[in-house]
């Protein structure tokens, strides 16, 4: 290489080469102290789009299982409200079976005081009975109401049918309020009136447990697919994190790599500062 006093062609090489392996390292570290392997100018385009995307349905999902979570929570509390109307109907039966044996009209008129009372409260867990302000038991989850007043929760990634429960075309929970049960007209006034009050009482008893049962079926159906959805976000979040996420291990010796360059470069561009002193032994001679 020649000798020249304007322009240390090697000095100016040595310092483009520490220029960049210093933007190098600092990438590095920048890599390991935010854990992102697309920091910087590593990863392309196509990477950090694939990311970004895989990010968005993980997190959607994520709201979808939580959804999921609330529609699981409003079946627990329409069962829980049912419930407490199958103990009703259990007594009322209990009721109108004492009230069909050899007992005075006294002892009637006492048992038709509880037969009110038990129909009161039957009743106010039909109108109460609800969901973070969804109504359960008064017919609000019946499949036979407008389409655009049922309960839908979204579980997948579009709004497409398949990524929709229609809670009412699942339940279909019709009211359960005595008028619509036939319980308003139970009575124990007279041996005829409890011995047709218990057919009535019977036949609403089997209208509530095939509630339940769909209660049920629709809460088995939930929990399936809240586990589907579990680990669907659980794969998409493993794909992500290879995409995402830097491994340490690796940037470490590529840290302990560029900190070598670093340092050799340094001492390079030393030494080549060093070059025109030849010039001047040159001109000595």
């Amino acid at each position: 290489m020649p000798l020249r006093i304007f322009n240390n062609l090697s000095s100016v090489i040595a310092q483009n080469r520490l220029d960049v392996n210093n933007r190098n390292l600092g990438e590095v570290i920048s890599r390991i102290a935010s854990g992102d392997r697309l920091f910087g100018t590593k990863a392309n385009a196509a990477e950090k789009a694939t990311s970004e995307l895989l990010n968005s349905y993980t997190r959607t999902l994520r709201q979808a299982s939580k959804n999921l979570n609330d529609g699981i929570s409003l079946i627990n509390v329409a069962e829980s409200g049912l419930n407490e109307q199958s103990g009703i109907l259990i007594r009322l039966r209990e009721i109108l079976t004492v009230a069909g044996g050899a007992i005075g009209q006294n002892e009637r008129d006492t048992l038709q005081l509880e037969i009110n009372t038990l129909r009161d409260e039957f009743n106010r867990i039909a109108n109460s009975t609800e969901f973070n302000g969804q109504k359960l038991l008064d017919g609000s989850l019946a499949v036979s109401i407008a389409t655009d007043q049922h309960v839908v929760i979204t579980v997948g990634l579009d709004s497409s049918a398949s990524s929709q429960i229609d809670i009412n075309s699942a339940v279909n929970l019709s009211s359960t309020a005595t008028a619509a049960l036939g319980l308003d007209a139970v009575s124990a006034t007279s041996f005829d009136d409890a011995a047709d009050s218990l057919s009535i009482v019977e036949a609403a008893l089997d209208t509530i447990s095939g509630f339940r049962a769909s209660i049920g079926a629709t809460q088995n159906r939930f929990t399936r697919a809240l586990n589907t959805l579990n680990v669907s976000i659980e794969n998409l979040t493993a794909t992500f994190s290879v995409i995402k996420d830097a491994d340490i291990a690796e940037e470490l010796a590529d840290l302990t790599k560029q900190q070598l360059l670093v340092q050799s470069s340094s001492a390079m561009v030393g030494q080549a500062n060093l070059v025109p002193e030849g010039i001047l032994l040159l001109l000595q001679q």
